[in-house]
């Protein structure tokens, strides 16, 4: 992982800016890759396969899945921050919003364009609320966890991601293309959208982001 550092944003408004108006868009984003039809990212696939099995909305299930995980953060000795509460909460409200807002796709076109722009709004969304300085998620709070017990960032993250996966597609998760599409881009079109969206315009120190990571 690179050492690279990048301001934080000094002025606390921007930095709530930045933190809530990215876990917005990153519940925009789930909301866009479940509607679609297409397959979700490893962790939504596991929260609607529990979502169908017990009859909450996936939000609901983002939430208590989020704090439940937060548990692990005990053991692993790591540190929540108003990010990482903010993100429990505020992701999955926002994720139950669009999709119940967000038109079912009528044809094969508008799946594909619900999966692009869900990516695209992730990929986004993250620079945006770890940008603001407040905490990582309680998901990336496991694996950076892990990565303190010696394993690298691709063997946590692997590890990480192919249990929810597999458990979500037991449950009766959508697994497809759009989950393959997610694994293969989301990574590099992160990295790739720091050249206009840089993590911190302003003021303190944050890491760049290893692609390896993402």
């Amino acid at each position: 992982m690179s050492d690279t550092t990048l301001p934080y944003p000094g002025s606390l408004p921007v930095r709530l800016l930045r933190l809530y108006g990215g876990l917005a868009l990153y519940g925009a984003g789930i909301g866009l890759q479940v509607t679609s039809g297409l397959g979700n990212s490893p962790w939504d696939v596991f929260h609607q396969g529990v979502a169908i099995r017990t009859g909450l909305s996936i939000g609901t299930v983002i939430i208590v899945a989020g704090a439940l995980v937060m548990l692990l953060w005990i053991p692993l000795r790591q540190r929540p921050g108003l990010g990482t509460i903010s993100n429990v909460v505020f992701v999955g409200l926002f994720a139950d919003a669009a999709i119940l807002l967000l038109p079912a796709p009528a044809h094969w076109t508008l799946s594909w364009l619900y999966l692009a722009l869900g990516v695209l709004s992730i990929a986004l969304a993250t620079l945006f609320y770890i940008g603001a300085g407040m905490g990582a998620g309680p998901r990336d709070g496991i694996m950076t966890g892990l990565i303190r017990l010696g394993l690298s960032v691709r063997l946590s993250r692997f590890l990480i991601e192919i249990t929810v996966l597999a458990a979500g597609w037991l449950l009766g998760g959508t697994v497809g293309l759009g989950t393959l599409v997610f694994a293969l881009a989301i990574g590099p079109l992160t990295q790739l959208l720091t050249r206009w969206f840089p993590l911190s315009p302003a003021g303190g120190t944050a890491r760049r982001p290893d692609p390896d990571a993402d």
